[in-house]
């Protein structure tokens, strides 16, 4: 018997930002983080991540998580996910950045984790809601 396969998970910045802050819902979010060997980086999440980290915990840590994420499945935003991207920034509205990291997603046929309200919907998507802060 074959085991079985386990899916294939880009994980959003602002999912990678509540799970390195160990918030409540990075506590969730770190229920369902995938193992490296299936975990998809969009190069575009290590330049947002990367931005964060430098501001909030500096280079030392920045460094650290950056060499983590560079244990997992890498993805460089090539023409295929670029155009994927345009489509889908167009028909569901998102930004650029938002476009990119949900066509590398679709591209791997994998699901996306995150925290961003703007995925409710769309296919494939694994959203944990941040409260509301009033």
């Amino acid at each position: 018997m074959l085991p079985e396969a386990k899916t294939m998970c880009v994980v959003d910045t602002s999912a990678w930002i509540e799970w390195l802050s160990d918030t409540s819902i990075g506590k969730r979010i770190g229920k369902l983080f995938p193992d490296k060997a299936v975990c998809i980086v969009p190069t575009l999440v290590q330049l947002e991540l990367y931005k964060w980290l430098l501001r909030e915990l500096g280079e030392d840590q920045a460094d650290s998580v950056l060499a983590y994420t560079q244990k997992c499945i890498v993805s460089d935003l090539d023409t295929s996910i670029a155009l994927m991207a345009a489509v889908f920034s167009r028909q569901y509205k998102l930004s650029t950045a938002d476009s990119i990291i949900y066509a590398t997603a679709q591209r791997h046929h994998a699901r996306l984790l995150t925290c961003d309200a703007h995925f409710d919907g769309l296919d494939n998507v694994t959203l944990l809601r941040k409260a509301n802060i009033q």
